[in-house]
């Protein structure tokens, strides 16, 4: 088992929050306990949070099927204000600081903003103050169009050195089969490499509140793989599972990294 020193924890918007939008405090509280548990045990610790749509859409009493696109871009700059003040409330009540780190793709794909931005978050995480981080989605759609944050994740994963990704969501990891239709379906526990088969596992279909789908978050753990950082794929509905994947107990779907990549 590796010590992982360096840690990415992506939350989606299904585990979030609850089928109404609104945010589900009491999973929320028990997130921040656990990532300001583990900052504790001398970790560094990024967390993706999706949400921001789905929290605005329901402050601002609207329904996703309701907005075009500058409309969700709205609600998602309404509803990140809402989660980063709900995070910072829960996490001071641990002693923990919290930053909010916005990011397109662009930023992290060219050079010098690039750079700037791995500095953030180095300059954050020797301060020992928790990221959050999630795509910009008032000047971005590609959240809306493609992914509920699930390949923001792994890039950021792979931006900083991490050495471990765990993706939480609402289903236990990857199946060989759609475990909501077929009960007799079984969940893989490590994938090594990510073959037309495996593909042929995730399908295509997200939750009704997010917009990533197991797809989605495939795809996430196949670049996290080719960066060198482990991943797991695993329920969020306890982020007290979180401790398993630390303690090397057999929990959700682990794709393997292909190189061992140190902490940058």
């Amino acid at each position: 088992m590796r010590d992982y020193g360096r840690i990415v924890v992506k939350v989606g918007t299904s585990t979030l929050t609850y089928d109404n939008g609104k945010p589900n405090l009491r999973r929320m509280d028990r997130l921040c306990r656990v990532l300001t548990d583990l900052k504790n045990a001398g970790k560094e610790v990024v967390l993706v949070s999706s949400g921001a749509i789905a929290v605005g859409l329901n402050h601002l009493g609207l329904t996703g099927k309701s907005c075009d696109t500058p409309g969700k871009q709205a609600a998602a700059a309404v509803g990140q204000c809402d989660l980063m003040y709900t995070y910072d409330k829960l996490f001071s009540e641990y002693g923990q600081s919290v930053a909010q780190m916005l990011l397109t793709r662009d930023v992290v794909e060219s050079g010098e903003r690039r750079e700037n931005c791995v500095n953030t978050f180095k300059a954050l995480m020797k301060m020992d103050i928790i990221p959050v981080v999630n795509e910009n989605d008032s000047v971005s759609v590609e959240e809306i169009v493609f992914g509920d944050n699930d390949k923001l994740s792994a890039i950021v994963a792979g931006l900083i050195g991490a050495e471990l990704l765990i993706i939480l969501t609402d289903i236990e990891g990857l199946f060989d089969g759609n475990p909501r239709e077929n009960p007799d379906a079984r969940l893989v526990h490590t994938v090594r490499e990510i073959t037309p088969e495996i593909r042929d596992m995730a399908g295509q279909r997200g939750s009704t509140r997010g917009t990533g789908g197991m797809i989605t978050k495939l795809e996430a753990a196949e670049y996290a793989m080719n960066a060198g950082v482990d991943a797991y794929i695993i329920d969020g509905g306890d982020p007290k599972r979180i401790y398993d994947v630390i303690d090397g107990r057999s929990i959700g779907t682990h794709f393997i990294a292909k190189t061992d990549r140190g902490v940058q």
